[in-house]
């Protein structure tokens, strides 16, 4: 008994020390997790984690590896009842896939098919599982490609590339017939955004921000949650006014800002990648700097329940909060929106208005043409005249 409550104790003692440990990744790391992932992870994954931020690995990219880690050292010590080994074996890695890609026609039949049901208990008590039925395969996919990347830091071969396991990869995804989900149903388009600012007409300072934070995310290219929080007031640079219509030289001018985004999803920090904020989104932007206080920093912040501003950045996670709350004042539907509704709604809205693709994309800074293409086929075909045929 008393040996028990020592290696309680000294469990207890390890936990604690990992996340002291990862409060040096505190910012990169959700805080709020900081707990969660320090019982998950062990003290190899936390040297690992440590040494990747070091090494300089991008914010985001670190902050998936964190995540996908700590449901991986979970689904094992589950899964197998030990801790998840290095590098994984060829049979670890089919039982994982086994275990998150499955028929549920033949789950139905079979409840022994797919994800045991203590693994499943387990995980859904940790709060690691939500979603009933299995995983999309893209999640499936990353958490893969997030165990192949620290094992190759780790200095280690796993067996990622193995026939079978692409095999078995290629099978179960088909055998899941899982429909892909949008990231949101909808896109904030101009007329959405419009009532998601008028819900935001007040002199209150958080109507300030989020009216900024609204207006800046959409007219800077349908930025992501983590460019969004990520902005420093280092990374705005005032530019000469431009004209409302580049083509009238007695058009009024308009203020004009760039902004410096640095390592983003799809760039490096090398790569210095910049986009411009011209009218409306400009004003909202210096007015809640200057109600805010605001001189150095970050841009978007916190703002607790008595109007104090926080030192603290927004997390990615409460931009998606925000908008679900501005939509519910607005009287929309928050189950429809999500913060990458702003990206897409800011491409569709460049494809409806008939601005060109490559014009588009500048702004948004999209890599792929064909994933940018998407939201202007979709406006083209609502648009066109093919599906009017019969009216």
């Amino acid at each position: 008994m008393i040996d028990k409550h020592r290696a309680a104790e000294s469990d207890s003692q390890a936990v604690h020390r990992r996340a002291e440990e990862l409060d040096v990744l505190d910012a990169i790391l959700p805080f709020d997790r900081r707990d969660q992932l320090a019982a998950l992870l062990t003290d190899d994954d936390v040297a690992t984690l440590k040494h990747l931020a070091q090494e300089g690995m991008g914010e985001n990219t670190l902050r998936a590896l964190a995540s996908d880690l700590g449901y991986l050292e979970a689904w094992c010590r589950l899964a197998t009842g030990a801790p998840l080994p290095w590098p994984a074996p060829e049979s670890l890695l089919l039982k994982f896939v086994a275990h998150h890609l499955w028929d549920p026609v033949k789950r139905a039949e079979d409840p022994s098919h797919g994800m045991p049901p203590d693994v499943e208990a387990g995980l859904r008590a940790e709060r690691l599982l939500r979603t009933p039925g299995p995983h999309a395969p893209g999640t499936v996919r990353r958490r893969l490609t997030s165990w192949s990347i620290l094992t190759r830091w780790r200095g280690l071969t796993g067996s990622f590339g193995a026939p079978s396991l692409k095999s078995a990869l290629r099978l179960a995804v088909k055998a899941s017939s899982r429909p892909r989900q949008r990231k949101s149903k909808k896109a904030v388009t101009s007329d959405v955004l419009r009532k998601l600012l008028e819900a935001c007409a007040s002199d209150r300072l958080v109507d300030f921000r989020d009216c900024a934070l609204l207006l800046t995310a959409f007219a800077s290219g349908g930025r992501r949650r983590s460019e969004v929080v990520g902005l420093r007031v280092k990374d705005l640079e005032d530019e000469e006014p431009v004209r409302a219509d580049p083509n009238d030289k007695t058009s009024p001018p308009l203020p004009c800002l760039s902004i410096r985004l640095g390592r983003t999803k799809t760039t490096n920090v090398d790569d210095d990648e910049q986009v411009l904020l011209i009218g409306r989104p400009v004003t909202a932007l210096k007015r809640w700097l200057a109600e805010a206080g605001i001189n150095d920093g970050p841009i978007f912040r916190r703002i607790d329940q008595w109007g104090n501003v926080d030192r603290r950045p927004l997390t990615p996670q409460s931009v998606n909060l925000i908008l679900k709350g501005r939509c519910k004042q607005a009287g929309l539907d928050p189950a429809l929106f999500s913060a990458h509704g702003l990206r897409s709604g800011y491409l569709t809205e460049a494809a409806n208005r008939g601005i060109p693709l490559p014009e588009a994309m500048q702004q948004s800074l999209h890599k792929s043409v064909t994933q940018a293409a998407s939201y202007y086929n979709n406006a083209e075909r609502k648009n066109g005249r093919a599906a009017r045929l019969i009216v």
